[in-house]
């Protein structure tokens, strides 16, 4: 039987960036360079200064692994037949920490170089202090047309208690209905250790297959998530376009840093 959630009670966090070569819009992207250090470093470097726990990057590519250590960072080898990142971090952490050491695994993913470590905090202080099984992000909507966009996900919540929000759905749809917020989804997640074993248990959900959203899956089968409002949605790397804003963004603010 699975551990009871604790409300409240700090949790051992170990931090996992799975990364894989394949792109289909942008080939390589982990390893593709930002200010002279590969994406996945920097996204582990974000990790690190959050400062929660150990970081590491699952990952099923020897030049990703290779990548990582020589910036002195952890990397694991994992299969390469994963159905999702999700698979591959719970075998990650089963390897990294076979005596279960730690109870709470950061997903953290490996396309966010300019993520702010404090948005990585935030979602695992929602595990330690909403007892959910899992928590996450959200980023209330101001611009118009992302309330309609279907790329952006929106998580449906309730605040009638005290704490983290609580999700209720999440969809490419725009809802709920009426005057009031909507939430732009931001895919970090913190696990409780039990019900990351869980999940990667279970079979692909009615929604989660019709609205092509993982998380959908811990929903339908009565798992509970924690979401944590955040102020900026993180600019993640999915395309060459997005590549190149990271770029300028980084080389702006070494222009900006202090010479010595």
């Amino acid at each position: 039987m699975a551990e009871p959630p604790t409300r409240g009670h700090p949790l051992n966090a170990l931090v996992i960036i799975p990364a894989r070569m394949a792109s289909t819009r942008l080939p390589g992207k982990p390893l593709a360079d930002i200010a002279g250090a590969p994406m996945i470093v920097h996204v582990a470097r974000r990790a690190l200064e959050a400062d929660i726990g150990p970081v590491a990057v699952a990952t099923d590519s020897d030049e990703i692994a290779d990548a990582v250590a020589q910036a002195g960072m952890t990397a694991v080898m994992t299969a390469a037949d994963h159905p999702s990142g999700s698979d591959r971090v719970r075998e990650a952490a089963d390897t990294l920490d076979p005596d279960r050491a730690h109870d709470l695994i950061v997903n953290l993913q490996g396309d966010l170089p300019a993520i702010d470590p404090a948005a990585i905090r935030a979602a695992a202080e929602a595990a330690t202090t909403s007892g959910a099984d899992i928590a996450t992000l959200a980023v209330e909507i101001e611009d118009d047309a992302e309330r309609i966009d279907p790329n952006v996900v929106k998580a449906v919540v309730s605040d009638v208690a005290a704490g983290p929000m609580r999700a209720l759905y999440f969809t490419r749809a725009t809802t709920p209905a009426g005057d009031g917020p909507l939430w732009h989804h931001v895919g970090i997640y913190a696990w409780r250790r039990s019900a990351l074993d869980r999940f990667v248990s279970l079979p692909p959900s009615p929604l989660e297959l019709r609205e092509r959203l993982e998380q959908l899956r811990a929903l339908e089968h009565g798992m509970s998530i924690a979401v944590a409002p955040v102020s900026a949605v993180p600019l993640g790397v999915d395309t060459p376009g997005d590549l190149e804003r990271v770029r300028a963004m980084f080389a702006a603010r070494l222009a900006q840093a202090p010479s010595v």
